[in-house]
């Protein structure tokens, strides 16, 4: 069976155009392949992240990881918190989340971070690591609804984002 397939736009980019903020990270460096701590066979940790200059009255984050390569119509969701408190700006690598916060159901049906997994032999894959802002202190989403929910409910409600990728190839 062939993967061969045309490379998925930036998703970000379809997206209505937000303020942006600075994202960066001691583990991912933009457009570099991932460490081996964040790949699912090999440490599966999520990523450490730091964020700064969001807007004023920014009153909770949302942080997601997307692979808009996986060999699905949809790509692929890794990882998603929700309501992270507004004085949160760092979440060192594998740590727990803030109390309050919403971890959400990724594409491998668990709540914690899901390491990239490309299948075998195809074409590098992106790993998007995206942090939103949000003027309330609650995106208003439960715990049940699944990232593309996250997602449209961020199209209203978000008002600035940040990105960062990684790439993975096996």
């Amino acid at each position: 069976m062939s993967l061969e397939r045309p490379i998925a736009p930036d998703p970000y980019e379809l997206l209505p155009t937000l303020p942006s903020f600075t994202l960066e990270s001691d583990d991912v460096t933009h457009g570099a392949p991932l460490l081996d701590a964040q790949v699912q066979h090999l440490g599966d940790t999520s990523p450490h992240l730091r964020w700064s200059g969001a807007p004023e009255g920014t009153g909770s984050y949302v942080v997601s990881c997307f692979d808009p390569d996986a060999p699905t119509p949809s790509g692929f969701w890794h990882w998603m918190l929700v309501d992270l408190p507004a004085n949160t700006t760092e979440l060192l690598a594998g740590e727990v989340p803030p109390a309050g916060t919403i971890a959400i159901r990724n594409d491998a049906g668990i709540t914690d971070y899901y390491g990239a997994a490309p299948p075998e032999g195809d074409h590098v894959h992106r790993y998007y690591f995206v942090v939103h802002a949000v003027a309330a202190d609650s995106l208003g989403v439960g715990s049940d609804v699944s990232p593309a929910v996250v997602s449209f409910n961020l199209a209203f409600k978000a008002t600035a984002r940040a990105v960062l990728y990684g790439t993975y190839q096996r």
